[in-house]
């Protein structure tokens, strides 16, 4: 039997789309679409530097349109099938099997030890973003751009002078001028229904940042300041946070008179996001969900970088009144934010 294994829609081990919509075989398919160059993108980072890597995706895509995108991260649940052909959790399974392939290009654009070493070892005629070095380090494959970023993520001074944001940076070491391309992110309906009056702007306020970078927590009372003078104002106003946050997030309802409810899974917390017109939130996951949904943001940061957040016009960032040294520390010695006030929070707010 006539098999097109070189067929964009071929799984090798499942009927394929065309298959099981229309009965094709592949010595009769009218919809045979030839791979014509096969990609491999490494980014295994955490949920929020995942989505704010899929803008690559729609330049590749206007690129290659026939080209096999895989991609390997540990976060694979938050990837598009729509834009990635193989979406690939890190497992000694995969990793093999991507070693099996030769690929056209390969893109890693981590530089953690598992990233760095499989860019070394998978065979591709074009790689792009960083390796390993004799010492196990990583370093630079070969252009200005991947040297810029790696400069910055080894001397605080070099990175404090940057002024490009993450997503032209990394458009750039793919060799491609960012225009504004925005996020990838599916949300599906939860099913839930929330007790939300969508007769008022509704401000999502998620109050945690995780656990490894503390320096960027707000005080709960300025949260509950801040929810106050919201509901004042006429808004409607929604507090968010996973686990972590939940008896905070309690008692930031019981004193404010917000709504809480509750933690969720990641689909069901996306959905609750897509809810709110604003969102205010530390640099964490939900800033880059909020992104992904278009959403107002009101950013709050201490600790990087300002210029490496691109919030598409859609938002401000807010840092506190105070000049601290904590730049990329996990815990501030002078608990810095308690100079954001909520004063500016709700102006911000207004403004937008």
């Amino acid at each position: 039997m006539f098999i097109n294994n070189d067929c964009i829609y071929f799984n090798g081990d499942i009927p394929c789309k065309p298959h099981k919509k229309n009965g094709y075989h592949c010595d009769n398919c009218p919809e045979y679409r030839k791979i014509t160059e096969k990609i491999l993108i490494i980014k295994l980072g955490a949920i929020g530097d995942v989505i704010r890597t899929t803008p690559l995706l729609r330049r590749l895509r206007d690129e290659y349109p026939d080209a096999q995108i895989t991609w390997l991260t540990y976060s694979p649940a938050i990837l598009s099938g729509e834009w990635v052909n193989r979406i690939l959790n890190v497992s000694p399974e995969n990793i093999e099997l991507i070693k099996q392939i030769n690929f056209d290009w390969l893109i890693n654009l981590d530089k953690d030890p598992l990233a760095i070493s499989l860019t070394n070892e998978i065979s591709a005629d074009k790689k792009s973003g960083f390796t390993i070095d004799e010492y196990g380090h990583a370093k630079p494959i070969s252009t200005h751009a991947e040297e810029h970023k790696w400069l910055t993520g080894l001397f605080d001074d070099l990175n404090k002078e940057n002024t490009k944001h993450y997503v032209q940076e990394i458009f750039e070491i793919c060799g491609y001028e960012f225009n504004g391309e925005e996020y990838i992110l599916d949300v599906e309906d939860s099913g839930e229904k929330w007790d939300i009056d969508k007769s008022k702007k509704v401000i999502g306020l998620n109050t945690g940042c995780g656990g490894r970078w503390t320096s960027r927590l707000w005080k709960t009372e300025y949260w509950i300041t801040l929810a106050k003078e919201l509901l004042s104002n006429g808004y409607e106003v929604i507090i968010l946070g996973g686990e972590q946050e939940d008896e905070k997030n309690k008692l930031i309802q019981k004193e404010s008179g917000a709504k809480y409810f509750g933690h969720f899974p990641l689909s069901v917390f996306m959905s609750l996001l897509n809810e709110c017109d604003t969102i205010v939130t530390a640099v964490t996951m939900a800033m880059h969900l909020a992104v992904g949904l278009r959403k107002n943001l009101i950013l709050f940061n201490n600790i990087f970088n300002k210029n490496e957040f691109y919030l598409y016009g859609r938002g401000e960032i807010l840092e506190p009144d105070f000049d601290c040294d904590c730049y990329f520390t996990p815990v501030c010695p002078n608990d810095c934010m308690q100079y954001l006030y909520p004063e500016r929070v709700i102006e911000a707010i207004n403004r937008i």
